[in-house]
């Protein structure tokens, strides 16, 4: 499920300055944050694509061994403002990046992971998690053009069936794209999906494509990454349930061919509590989806997830969303294929801050292995460590950044487990401070 960066990177999404509005009608500016997963300095060179394909800048620059750069758009002079595009960044060496959105002035917030082409790319993306007026979301999505070719895009729209009625109609819709450039797909505007729609999405091309989807709320804003396929188990690396206002909601797509009984296991982070949770089971129709861990949890709880049953042993995506809505806070993070060749020992977080203007990260890390392991999270430059820790499998730890600094931190981090151990990892950014979405999480990367 989760993508692995090596030399190159696709960003795909809005990168925009400041005064470009774009789905439903609010205001957003991106930065972006590289770091150099190598043993060597990493020479980088970014290109700026606007929609119809022509180079808005080029820009190179270096990173140091271990460390990280970071990129507002807003203050880039060599990038044109305003700005309504993608991003392509290539290296000499290993390097991983992400990006967060700002949207009206940082009164919403959202961060995505970039993807690593090839094979995070293909010629099919799934979107698990759709909306439109739905409880007052809405979704808007980009989909950008990671091959050398022109790509002729079809989405097709699926509704989720509750009870067994549709929420919403199926739809289709087209765009040609020009390569390196992106197209936005607004489902707020799109009445043909009906008056209400909760589904999801399933993007086809001659060229391969990626894809990041924006949830917009009346408060919040989410955004996630598509998926170039699935897998027959998934993991979440951090669930909330009424603890301090934070709710998950996990949304699993069965992209297979027959109907599956799932089963999500749920564990405690053994910091936060303990006793056992009982395991949610739904059936997953073909093409269809279920929401997990919403309505599942009767008192608190913070932990992990996973898949433990797939009657069919069919593809299954999942994306999870993180809500307080009591303080106007919401964020999202793509589930883990924990059986994927590309999950390792070590897992690297771009960004990490404490006591940053009101900024903290809290990092989160799963054991996905078949035997315990043990785990030390490193912050680059500082000489600070957290652990070493041991998980048992399937449980995860958060660490919070802000108890570990004494003034100002900003850096990237890298958690390491035991030789042979599988973990995976999310970061959260938070401000408490405000009633507004400052609340960003990103997928942490196996190297």
């Amino acid at each position: 499920m989760k993508k692995l960066l090596t030399l190159a990177l696709v960003l795909v999404l809005a990168l925009a300055v400041p005064a470009v509005v774009l789905g439903q009608g609010i205001t957003y500016s991106s930065t972006f944050q590289v770091q150099n997963l190598g043993t060597e300095v990493a020479n980088i060179t970014i290109i700026f694509y606007n929609k119809d394909g022509s180079t808005a800048a080029t820009v190179n620059d270096t990173i140091a061994i271990g460390g990280s750069n970071t990129y507002n758009v807003a203050r880039m002079t060599q990038v044109p403002t305003p700005f309504d595009g993608s991003v392509v960044i290539s290296s000499n060496v290993p390097v991983a990046a992400i990006s967060n959105e700002s949207g009206n002035s940082w009164a919403f917030g959202a961060s995505y992971a970039g993807f690593r082409d090839p094979p995070a790319s293909a010629t099919t993306a799934y979107l698990p998690l759709l909306h439109r007026n739905n409880g007052g979301f809405n979704t808007w999505f980009n989909v950008q053009n990671a091959g050398s070719a022109d790509a002729n895009v079809t989405v097709t729209y699926a509704p989720m069936v509750r009870g067994g009625v549709p929420i919403g109609n199926s739809y289709t819709e087209t765009a040609v794209i020009k390569p390196g450039a992106a197209h936005t797909f607004d489902q707020a505007g799109l009445s043909a999906l009906g008056s209400r729609f909760v589904g999801s999405a399933t993007v086809t091309s001659n060229q391969a494509i990626v894809a990041t989807c924006n949830q917009v709320g009346g408060t919040t804003l989410l955004a996630y990454d598509s998926f170039a396929g699935g897998s027959t188990k998934a993991s979440f690396p951090l669930v909330n349930a009424m603890n301090a206002g934070y709710k998950t909601g996990i949304q699993i797509l069965n992209i297979g061919t027959q109907d599956t009984s799932v089963t999500v296991h749920y564990a405690w982070d053994p910091a936060k509590g303990s006793g056992t949770v009982p395991d949610e089971t739904q059936t997953i129709p073909a093409h269809g989806s279920a929401q997990f861990a919403w309505n599942w949890f009767t008192t608190r709880f913070v932990g992990s997830g996973i898949v433990s049953v797939n009657s069919a042993s069919q593809p299954l995506v999942a994306v999870v969303n993180q809500l307080n809505q009591i303080t106007n806070k919401g964020a999202s993070y793509n589930a883990f294929d924990p059986d994927s060749a590309g999950v390792t020992n070590q897992v690297s977080f771009p960004l990490v801050m404490a006591k940053n203007s009101g900024y903290g990260t809290s990092v989160t890390v799963q054991n996905v292995g078949s035997s315990s392991t043990t785990v030390n999270v490193t912050y680059t430059g500082s000489g600070v460590v957290s652990g070493p820790f041991t998980l048992a499998v399937g449980e995860s730890k958060t660490i919070g950044q802000d108890p570990l600094f004494a003034s100002r931190y900003v850096g990237s981090a890298n958690a390491v487990a035991s030789a042979g151990g599988k973990i995976v990892g999310m970061c959260n950014e938070l401000n408490n401070s405000t009633t507004v979405d400052t609340f960003l999480v990103y997928e942490g990367f196996n190297y």
